[in-house]
């Protein structure tokens, strides 16, 4: 039987390092092993989310954990000065690379912890993060400093994996992850364990359910939780409260 032992993950303060080393190791085949094991679908995901945005004109956005930029770039795209900050120097080298000096809608690209943000509170109009929280040794904490840093009546957007409710569908779910894409990650990247980490950290991490509580908890407003794929994939979405509540 195919099975493929654990040595990304690990809880408390250790969590960083190690989360670091693991992209530090896949930065440059991130992209094509994302197509491959989503079958390209991660592309229509993160542009869901950046329509949910709502990007108006002069919007400022920060994309949390913005790996090689594709929600960055795809928020600038829509017209918001861009912000996109990620733990890792080597997936930030493979998101500037893709930009065009010339091209005025780049994201500019900073190096900080999601968990401790170098922004002022209300600093931004969206706040977003895809493929983060669940990578956070505080998912709570992180989820707190996006809200932080979001304007009043700001939009926040978290993407992530999902624990799908049907049971039938998490096993054979939860299957896939554990097989199927720790296999993909060592015929293409040679690295197993780096995508046997996707299942232990979601395993650790509550997903769309206690991402919505936990808004609900923080008075946030406006709340949905966008189920994709059965609840294998989510998007969260609140607004921080205006001065009024609404």
């Amino acid at each position: 039987m195919w099975v493929v032992s654990n040595t990304y993950y690990v809880a408390g303060e250790e969590r960083a390092a190690k989360v670091n080393d693991l992209f530090a190791r896949i930065a440059r085949r991130y992209d094509l092993l994302n197509d491959l094991q989503s079958f390209g679908l991660h592309r229509n995901w993160k542009h869901r989310v950046v329509n949910l945005a709502n990007v108006q004109h002069h919007d400022k956005a920060l994309d949390l954990c913005c790996g090689t930029g594709d929600i960055s770039f795809a928020l600038a795209a829509k017209g918001a000065e861009t912000v996109g900050l990620d733990f890792s120097q080597e997936m930030l080298a493979v998101a500037q690379k893709r930009g065009n000096p010339q091209h005025g809608a780049n994201p500019a690209f900073i190096q900080g912890d999601a968990q401790k943000l170098p922004f002022p509170d209300a600093s931004f109009d969206i706040v977003t993060m895809g493929y983060g929280l669940r990578n956070l040794a505080s998912w709570e904490q992180g989820l707190e400093e996006m809200t932080r840093v979001a304007k009043p009546g700001g939009r926040i957007l978290v993407l992530d994996f999902g624990k799908p409710a049907n049971s039938l569908w998490r096993t054979a779910y939860f299957t896939h992850l554990k097989m199927s894409v720790p296999l993909i990650g060592l015929l293409f990247c040679g690295n197993a364990s780096a995508y046997a980490y996707i299942l232990e950290s979601l395993k650790h991490y509550p997903a769309q359910k206690g991402v919505e509580a936990h808004m609900h908890k923080m008075g946030l407003a406006r709340i949905q939780t966008i189920n994709i794929l059965g609840g294998a994939m989510a998007i969260n979405f609140a607004q921080k409260p205006t001065s009024s509540g609404r």
